[in-house]
């Protein structure tokens, strides 16, 4: 696919994206980019339950990229979507983005990802967690590299771990990398401690 570069010196006209595995925190990022003042692309087809009771901030049209429903795109800039990795590469290539990319800890997001599973009624011993993790990470480094090599996309990479710990830098460092006025005291709230769980020693 030929990608265009899109960023010139004011960057305009960009998608904000959040990325990353499911259960990384990509549903916060989305809600602290909501308070600080980012509208986001949803849907609300998918609501809050007992595994995000802050919401999913889902957008469903996402999931069918990959079978060419690719004209919300224009709509959304200026907006924030949620997009996992594994359908980053179908985003086209004549539109800029910013993807803010979560990062977690594996053993978290395994835990909480069964969890979910359970709590579904669905079953969670089709393949081992050593199995999982292992192709998690396999395909986490080829998105990785995969973004790297896009001229019309830039990456933030924001540790879940650390956000949930000491949140208070990252409405900075998130205003700076997307280069627009924020609520930045709005945004540290979001994070709530309660909510951390699965939580990994």
């Amino acid at each position: 696919m030929k990608l265009f570069n899109k960023f010139g010196k004011k960057e305009k006209g960009f998608v904000t994206v959040v990325s990353g595995l499911p259960r990384s925190g990509t549903s916060l990022m989305m809600k602290m980019l909501e308070a600080g003042g980012i509208p986001p692309m949803t849907d609300n087809i998918r609501t809050a339950d007992d595994d995000n009771p802050k919401g999913y901030f889902e957008y469903e049209r996402v999931k069918k990229m990959p079978d060419g429903d690719i004209g919300w795109v224009k709509e959304a800039q200026g907006k924030a979507v949620k997009v996992i990795a594994a359908l980053l590469e179908h985003l086209p290539g004549d539109y800029a983005y910013k993807v803010i990319f979560m990062r977690r800890n594996m053993d978290e997001i395994l835990a909480s990802q069964r969890q979910m599973l359970i709590r579904s009624g669905k079953p969670t011993d089709d393949i081992s967690d050593e199995k999982l993790a292992e192709l998690y990470r396999k395909h986490i480094a080829k998105v990785e590299n995969w973004m790297s090599q896009q001229s019309n996309l830039k990456v933030l990479y924001v540790d879940y771990n650390d956000l949930m710990q000491n949140p208070n830098p990252y409405p900075e460092k998130i205003q700076q990398f997307l280069g627009v006025e924020m609520e930045i005291a709005s945004m540290s709230g979001v994070v709530d401690p309660a909510l951390y769980r699965q939580r990994k020693e």
